[in-house]
């Protein structure tokens, strides 16, 4: 990581230094600025209630640096999260995770067409209301929930083609930062209402997600306005195989591992009226699939065909080489605030399957409705609703039930379902705060502590909290 430091800041220092040695040739052709020109509009200065950062341009540095190609930022995320009622036990819990942003446009920089670099790395401090109070529920009760670590996320370089009509990324990946994303789950809380618990609860650590980004290779073609498509090959374990969180088997983020079997992921998408003075209502439709060539336990069986519950099984589960999945989604405006680009109601539906004799979760929906600008004064705030699903496998809960029957009775699982109502308010353009109320049902799908496999379910859990976001 120190190495990876030092190595960022010698970049920095040298396209520092190349850029103040010189200015960029004018391009030939191009007209001349008049002095009737309107300077362009800098969203970085003026007073604290009209810049879009909180520690605005810097004397001018900060915009100087991004007219030759370097964008530098950071994103504090604060919240305090409580459930008066249910889980494990009752509590309140502080988190935050601080995000640093460097983005170089390398055409502006060095003249390199049609290429970006980008990093970023969290510093992660609190503790999770999931996995201290809830019993490390499916549904994640927050998305910044994570290890307690100063970790590296992605590192990547981006190759634009062919008038931009393809693209291609290769570094450090997220498979989250692209794909199965929805316009409108964006606005939740609740980490399920990102990269889904579908897949969260079955990839080995979790797949190329916050907080673990993976080596991979991403190309997307986008043919028109309407139609695009890509596919990422992703290093198919970001931790490596080992017990415990594998968060903290790459506290770092640095393990780039590239000896684990692929994880591959494609996606269709179909986007309508996209451009702000469209006469329809913005709406993107997309398909997925994904494969994943490691081996995975069977959630029921051992090798020899016996219940893992069973006395007499090896308790070694039988495998299977190879997991998929199919997901589909939809996001849509369905009213428009008049002579507005992005204000008014908006809808989402995700709903994703794969196997269930290997995978934990063989099904999930999530949904919701938002209205972005409701007060007539505050244009920018937004409410939203939303209702995740995790149905609980046949195999798993088949599993639960051959426990009851040799005697050891616990709970039998059968789905995790949340309910989120959140409301962020634009208090200043660099800052919102967001109070958030979830109710989650069935934690960890209706299972036992697993400090008392034999207890009584985890109860369904009230959650509280608030949330604020500042931009530097």
């Amino acid at each position: 990581m120190v190495r990876a430091g030092v190595l960022a800041i010698a970049m920095v220092a040298a396209w520092a230094a190349m850029a103040a040695a010189q200015e960029p040739p004018p391009t030939p052709g191009a007209a001349e600025p008049t002095e009737s020109a309107e300077p362009s509009p800098n969203p970085h200065a003026g007073g604290l209630a009209d810049r879009d950062v909180l520690t605005g341009d810097w004397g001018g540095l900060r915009s100087t640096l991004e007219d030759h190609g370097l964008r530098l930022g950071a994103i504090e995320t604060s919240e305090v999260l409580g459930n008066p009622t249910g889980g494990v036990r009752r509590g309140a819990i502080y988190e935050g995770r601080l995000e640093m942003d460097f983005d170089l446009d390398l055409e502006k920089s060095v003249g390199w067409t049609g290429a970006t670099l980008h990093a970023n790395a969290y510093q992660i401090h609190g503790r999770g209301l999931s996995a201290n109070d809830l019993g490390n529920n499916i549904l994640t009760a927050s998305n910044i929930e994570a290890a307690r670590t100063t970790r590296l996320f992605d590192l990547w370089l981006q190759q634009q083609l062919l008038d931009d009509m393809v693209s291609v990324r290769v570094g450090q990946l997220a498979a989250d930062d692209e794909f199965f994303t929805s316009l409108y789950g964006a606005n939740f809380v609740n980490s399920t209402f990102g990269w889904p618990a579908i897949l969260a609860s079955n990839l080995p650590s979790g797949g190329p997600a916050y907080p673990l980004a993976a080596p991979g290779l991403r190309i997307k073609v986008s043919p028109t306005d309407q139609w695009s498509f890509q596919t990422a090959v992703f290093d198919g374990d970001p931790a490596g195989p080992g017990s415990g969180n594998p968060q903290l088997r790459d506290a770092s983020g640095t393990a780039f591992r590239l000896d684990d079997h692929p994880f591959v992921i494609s996606e269709l998408a179909y986007a309508i009226n996209q451009q702000k003075d469209a006469a329809g209502l913005p709406g993107t439709y997309k398909l997925g699939a994904w494969y994943h060539d490691g081996s995975f336990a069977d959630q029921r069986f051992d090798s020899s065909g016996l219940s893992l519950a069973n006395p007499a099984s090896s308790g070694v589960a039988a495998t299977h080489r190879g997991d998929y999945g199919f997901y589909a989604l939809l996001d849509q405006m369905v009213w428009r605030e008049p002579e507005a680009a992005d204000q008014g109601l908006g809808i989402f539906l995700r709903l994703a399957g794969n196997p269930a004799d290997r995978n934990l979760v063989d099904f999930y929906g999530d949904g919701g409705v938002t209205y972005k600008g409701l007060l007539p004064d505050r244009p920018d705030d937004v409410i939203g609703l939303g209702v995740a699903y995790a149905n609980i496998s046949d195999a798993a809960r088949s599993l639960d039930k051959d426990s009851a029957a040799f005697g050891m009775s616990r709970p039998v699982r059968d789905f995790e379902a949340a309910i989120e109502l959140t409301y962020s308010a634009q208090i200043m353009p660099w800052w919102t705060l967001q109070p958030d109320l979830q109710y989650i049902f069935h934690p960890t799908g209706g299972g036992a502590p697993a400090s008392a496999p034999q207890g009584p379910a985890i109860g369904d859990a009230l959650v509280l909290g608030l949330r604020t976001t500042v931009k530097f």
